[in-house]
C-alpha cells in the first residue's frame, strides 16, 4: 500500500516526459490551398450538381422503383455525354455500372458513390429538390450526401474522355440506388463484378473529404481519409401491457419503460471506448498542426488515451462515434389516442457498430440492458479495475481515478494557455498537492497495513519462543438452572 504514494509523483513525471517530447517535436502548418478556380468554371460545374439535385430520387426501406432513378439516369446521361457513349454501361433493376478499359487487366478500381438520398423532412432554408445555388453553395437533398461525389467521379471521366485519356488499368464506375436503407443495390452490383470475374485492387468510395480546421484549434486544410466503415442495423424495441384508459393510468406504462430505457443508455454509455489504431494515427498525424496544449495531448496518446475517452464524446459527437459503438434513438410510437393507454409501444434505433465491438457483441449488449439486465460482465482491463487488483477497496479507487484525472486534465488545461516555465512550476505545486492529497485518501489503510505487519512481526517472535505447555481445560458441567434457561 505505502508504494500508492509514489503514484502521483509516478503521473507528473510522465507528464513531464510527455511536455518535453511535445517542446522538441518539430511544428508544422498546413500551407495548401485548393486551386483557384474561374467563376465560369466553378458555375458550369455547380450547375451540373443543381441539375442532379432537382430529380427526387428518394428512396424508401423496401421499396423498388427503377423508373425514379431511370428519370436520374437521363439526365445524368444529358450532363456526361461521353461516360455514357463511350464506357460500357450495365443497368441492374437502377443500380448503375461502368467499365472504363484500361491498358491492363491488373488491379482493377472501382469508384462509387450512390444515386439515392433520405426523405426530406422538417424545414428547409431552400427547398429540398430546388438544387439552388446562392451564398456560394448548391443546396438541396444529396447535395453533401452524395449526389456530389455522384458528379465528381463522373465529370473526372468526362473531362478526361474529352482528352482521349486511357487509364492504366481497369476502371469501374458503380452507383447503386438502395444505399440509404441497406438494400440489395450494391450487392446486385458485386453479384455482377464476380460474374465477370472481377477481383478489385482499390474501391473508393463516399467517406472523407478536404476539410478546413478538422479539430477546433487546428488551422488549415486537410485530406480526412476514410479506412474503415462502421457497421449498421435499425433496431425496433417492443414493450407491451393491458392497456387501459388514460383517467386511470398505471405505472409503468409501454411508453415510460421504453423513456426510462432511452435515459438509461444516454446517460449511461454501455459501449466499450478505444482508439483503433486508425483514429490513433489521425490524431498522431494532426499534432504536430496544432496549439501546444492540443498537441501534448494528441501527441501523446500513450499518456493522455484514458482522458481522451472521456473527455472527446463531450467535445464532439463526431469524434466520439469513432470509439465505440453508437446508439440513436429515431423513431418511436404508442397509442393511437391522447386518452389511451397503449397495449403496446415500439422504439426505433439506429445502431453503428465499431469494428472492436461488432454487430453480435453490440446488439447482446444492448438486449440485456432492455432487459433490465447488466449489460456486460467488468471490463478487467479498466484502469478501476486494475487499481482494485492492486488492492484498493471500490471508494479508493474511484479517489484515486479523480486524482489521476485532475493530473491531467489540469495539466492540459494549464499548459494550453500558460507558457512552459508556468507549466512546470504548476505541475511541481500539483505533484504536492496530488501527494498530501493521496495519503488523506489511503493514511487509514495504511496505519492498519502497518499495525498488522507489527503484529505479524510480535507474533512470529513469540513463535521463536519456547512454548510453554499448555493443558486443556475440562468444560464445566452446566447447573440445572442454567440448563433450563438454555432451553
Amino acid at each position: 500500500m505505502k508504494y500508492l504514494l509514489i503514484l502521483p509523483g509516478v503521473l507528473v513525471l510522465l507528464v513531464l516526459i510527455a511536455v518535453v517530447r511535445t517542446l522538441v517535436s518539430p511544428r508544422k502548418t498546413s500551407d495548401y490551398q485548393p486551386p483557384q478556380t474561374d467563376e465560369a468554371e466553378a458555375l458550369r460545374l455547380a450547375g451540373k450538381l443543381s441539375k442532379m439535385i432537382q430529380v427526387d430520387t428518394t428512396s424508401h426501406a423496401g421499396g423498388d422503383d427503377p423508373a425514379r432513378f431511370r428519370a436520374f439516369h437521363k439526365t445524368l446521361a444529358e450532363l456526361f455525354p461521353r461516360v455514357f457513349s463511350q464506357l460500357e454501361k450495365t443497368e441492374i433493376d437502377g443500380n448503375l455500372l461502368f467499365y472504363w478499359k484500361g491498358r491492363s487487366r491488373e488491379k482493377p478500381i472501382l469508384l462509387m458513390s450512390h444515386q439515392d438520398v433520405v426523405p426530406a423532412e422538417g424545414t428547409w432554408s431552400h427547398a429540398p429538390f430546388s438544387g439552388d445555388i446562392a451564398d456560394g453553395k448548391v443546396w438541396g437533398r444529396g447535395a453533401s450526401d452524395t449526389k456530389c461525389s455522384v458528379m465528381a467521379f463522373f465529370e473526372a471521366a468526362e473531362q478526361l474522355l474529352a482528352e482521349g485519356y486511357t487509364p492504366p488499368t481497369d476502371v469501374y464506375l458503380a452507383s447503386s440506388c438502395t444505399e440509404e436503407w441497406a438494400g440489395d443495390g450494391a450487392p446486385k452490383l458485386v453479384a455482377e463484378l464476380q460474374r465477370r470475374g472481377v477481383e478489385l485492387f482499390l474501391v473508393c468510395d463516399e467517406g472523407g473529404a478536404i476539410i478546413s480546421e478538422p479539430i477546433g484549434g487546428i488551422p488549415g486544410n486537410f485530406a480526412m481519409v476514410g479506412v474503415f466503415e462502421k457497421g449498421k442495423a435499425d433496431v425496433k424495441f417492443t414493450a407491451r401491457s393491458n392497456g387501459g384508459h388514460a383517467s386511470a393510468p398505471m405505472a409503468n406504462s409501454p411508453s415510460a419503460r421504453l423513456s426510462a430505457f432511452v435515459t438509461d443508455v444516454e446517460k449511461h454509455d454501455p459501449f466499450r471506448r478505444k482508439f483503433l489504431p486508425e483514429v490513433s494515427a489521425m490524431f498522431a498525424r494532426l499534432a504536430p498542426y496544432a496549439p501546444f496544449g492540443l498537441r501534448l495531448v494528441m501527441g501523446n496518446l500513450w499518456l493522455f488515451q484514458p482522458l481522451m475517452k472521456i473527455v472527446l464524446p463531450r467535445v464532439s459527437a463526431q469524434a466520439g462515434a469513432m470509439l465505440h459503438t453508437t446508439i440513436a434513438f429515431t423513431m418511436q410510437s404508442g397509442a393511437d389516442a391522447y386518452n389511451v393507454l397503449p397495449q403496446e409501444a415500439t422504439l426505433g434505433a439506429n445502431m453503428r457498430f465499431i469494428p472492436h465491438q461488432g454487430e453480435q457483441e453490440s446488439l447482446a449488449i444492448i438486449r440485456r440492458l432492455a432487459h433490465g439486465q447488466n449489460p456486460m460482465a467488468p471490463d478487467r482491463g479498466h484502469i478501476h479495475h486494475r487499481l482494485i487488483d492492486m488492492g484498493l477497496n471500490q471508494k479508493q479507487a474511484v479517489a484515486a481515478l479523480y486524482v489521476i484525472s485532475s493530473i491531467l486534465g489540469l495539466s492540459a488545461v494549464v499548459l494550453t494557455s500558460s507558457g512552459a516555465i508556468k507549466a512546470m512550476l504548476f505541475l511541481m505545486a500539483l505533484a504536492v498537492a496530488a501527494f498530501l492529497a493521496s495519503r488523506v485518501i489511503f493514511r487509514r489503510d495504511i496505519d492498519k497495513a502497518l499495525q498488522a505487519e507489527k503484529a505479524a512481526a510480535e507474533e512470529k517472535s513469540t513463535e521463536t519462543a519456547t512454548p510453554a505447555e499448555t493443558v486443556p481445560a475440562e468444560p464445566e458441567e452446566e447447573s440445572n438452572e442454567e440448563k433450563k434457561e438454555e432451553a
